[in-house]
């Protein structure tokens, strides 16, 4: 019998409104790299302190991680990302009116609280929308949010410093969210039962599948209390603090290492900082579509970090001896290292039961993304007392290979979800 495809209007739906409002927070949250030259000229701050003042914005961040994914599950996603597109866009602009260092501290953690509980609300929201034998495609098409909005602020912010300053840069990129509650607010629908856009047949595909995945979870870990006894978690937590450490700190002063290598004005360092993000829209969609074809996680996450972090080996021990190919190696880094996203974050809901999944995200996410503070602020520093590179880039490797052998310590069953052989779920994504 020729299997029924099962109509796709929530990958069409769903993700594009969820990729384009994290697009937003991730330039409104990167974009300070570009800002560094301004801001230590003008403010009087050194590198160590630029370092710092990226990496306050996790500490911010740590606040609403559990309770936003809390507020997402019990009551709204819609309401509660609603709300930080707007607080969030408030700090964005007033990142470019800060005054002292003192100021531009105040307003990076503020961000950073109202940014937090965004992305384990988004992961509860795709929870809700997509079977577990489509969450890391589901979760890597969203995420694939990380590369672009990289990619696009990259030139974007280059171009707007050759025509004004880092305080304008600020002020125009801070503007986006304040349009985009707008149309969050009315594309998104809480759940299935909620949306009036989608077919019987995808409602009903949707429900039964998420209803037998709770069935044959129910036995799994189900409370906080559980959750933060649980081992497969607490190692989770360390892996992407130490993933974060190598993200964070090659992503953050890459414009400075691209400027260094390059000798470019702000437009060149800009496009050729957009490089590596190009290459990685490509690393997530290769590697979660054949980690959902497979059903193999850990191997996946654990091939592209430490793939990505020999690769920024090679690129910080060539140096300005080859800054042509040190430049490459640095875009296959990016390539590789973060195609683990989609994957790693279809790994919890392997082992965790509905109601522990959202909190144990939050709970990943807030410690995990300390990581996103230590690892600008060490490079940082690093550069300040070295004058170069090479010694920030190997403490961001050797974080990175640590972290892909730890997460093949996690140990889980693969869930045996059975499946309908009369359905072709949506191929064509």
């Amino acid at each position: 019998m020729k299997a029924q495809s099962i109509p796709s209007a929530r990958w069409w739906r769903i993700i594009p409104v969820a990729f384009l409002m994290y697009t937003i927070a991730f330039m409104d949250r990167n974009n300070v790299g570009f800002g560094f030259a301004g801001m230590e000229k003008d403010l009087a701050i050194n590198s160590t302190y630029a370092g710092l003042a990226a990496g306050i914005f996790f500490f911010g961040y740590l606040f609403l991680q559990i309770p936003g994914a809390y507020l997402a599950q019990k009551w709204s996603v819609k309401k509660f990302i609603t709300i930080a597109l707007l607080v969030w866009g408030i700090f964005a602009i007033a990142t470019g009116l800060v005054q002292n260092l003192t100021q531009l501290l105040i307003i990076r953690f503020l961000l950073g609280v109202a940014e937090g509980g965004v992305w384990p609300a988004t992961l509860v929201l795709l929870s809700k929308w997509f079977p577990l034998k489509e969450r890391a495609r589901a979760n890597s098409y969203w995420m694939l949010c990380l590369p672009f909005a990289s990619m696009v602020m990259s030139p974007i912010s280059g171009y707007i410093l050759s025509l004004f300053d880092w305080r304008t840069m600020f002020i125009i990129e801070g503007l986006p969210p304040f349009i985009w509650a707008i149309i969050w607010w009315f594309f998104i629908s809480e759940e299935p039962s909620k949306a009036k856009w989608i077919s019987k047949e995808e409602r009903e595909y949707i429900e039964n599948a998420l209803a037998e995945e709770k069935r044959l979870m129910s036995k799994q870990a189900s409370s906080f209390k559980d959750v933060l006894k649980n081992r497969n978690v607490l190692i989770l937590v360390v892996v992407y603090f130490l993933i974060q450490i190598g993200f964070y700190g090659y992503g953050l002063w890459l414009p400075t290492i691209v400027k260094a290598l390059s000798g470019g004005n702000n437009l060149m360092v800009g496009i050729i900082s957009a490089l590596p993000w190009v290459a990685a829209i490509f690393g997530l969609i290769l590697n979660a579509r054949h980690s959902d074809k497979t059903g193999e996680r850990k191997g996946h996450v654990a091939f592209a970090v430490i793939v990505g972090g020999l690769f920024l080996l090679l690129s910080a021990l060539i140096g300005q001896s080859n800054p042509v190919l040190a430049i490459v190696f640095l875009v296959l880094c990016m390539g590789v290292l973060d195609s683990y996203n989609g994957v790693f974050w279809a790994i919890p809901a392997s082992f965790l039961s509905e109601e522990a999944l959202a909190p144990a995200m939050g709970l990943i996410n807030s410690i995990g993304n300390l990581g996103g503070f230590f690892g600008p602020f060490i490079v940082g520093y690093l550069i300040s007392q070295t004058h170069n590179t090479l010694f920030g880039m190997i403490f961001l490797v050797s974080a990175l290979i640590l972290s892909g052998i730890l997460v093949l310590q996690v140990r889980y069953e693969k869930p045996k979800v059975q499946q309908n052989e009369n359905l072709n779920i949506a191929k064509s994504v």
